[in-house]
């Protein structure tokens, strides 16, 4: 009983630490995004190349405000589409090819410092595109800052 209690314990501490992800938010107001953009920019530490947050979710999805100071790593997700719209900034998307040291970071997906042989894309403010379960995708260039919306889509059985 003891050690269910500690256990307990030290659940609920950790729980605590960690801010809780909405599993229904519907809603979120311009003026919403610009805050989070604006708690991403101050949050943000030198050298980080990505900052993350929730917009609105509906569960299992979650739509989240990606703001990208920086080139960071390159990624598949093997079993979601993804989908982005450009808040601001312009970038150069690569997508395709083969991932540049590739590295397992959980059971469904892979990163890597880079892209070789993959498809340059200019995106910029406005512009929307999906990129398709286990498809390798990175941003080569970013100019300024970066601040998308991503949606990530588990596909279904009969999805494909």
């Amino acid at each position: 009983m003891r050690v269910l209690s500690i256990a307990l314990l030290l659940a609920a501490a950790v729980s605590a630490q960690q801010p809780a992800v909405p599993d229904m938010k519907l809603f979120a107001s311009s003026a919403d995004v610009q805050a989070l953009i604006a708690h991403a920019k101050k949050i943000r530490t030198e050298g980080q190349a990505l900052v993350s947050q929730p917009i609105v979710a509906l569960a299992p999805y979650r739509a989240a405000l990606e703001y990208r100071a920086s080139i960071g790593t390159a990624a598949i997700h093997e079993k979601e589409a993804e989908l982005f719209y450009v808040i601001d900034g312009a970038a150069t998307l690569v997508t395709g090819g083969k991932l540049v040291g590739e590295k397992r970071t959980n059971a469904e997906n892979l990163n890597g410092s880079a892209i070789e042989g993959g498809k340059s894309q200019a995106v910029a403010k406005g512009d929307f595109f999906f990129v398709p379960e286990g498809t390798a995708h990175w941003f080569s260039e970013i100019q300024g800052v970066l601040v998308l919306m991503s949606l990530h889509l588990p596909r279904t059985a009969g999805g494909k």
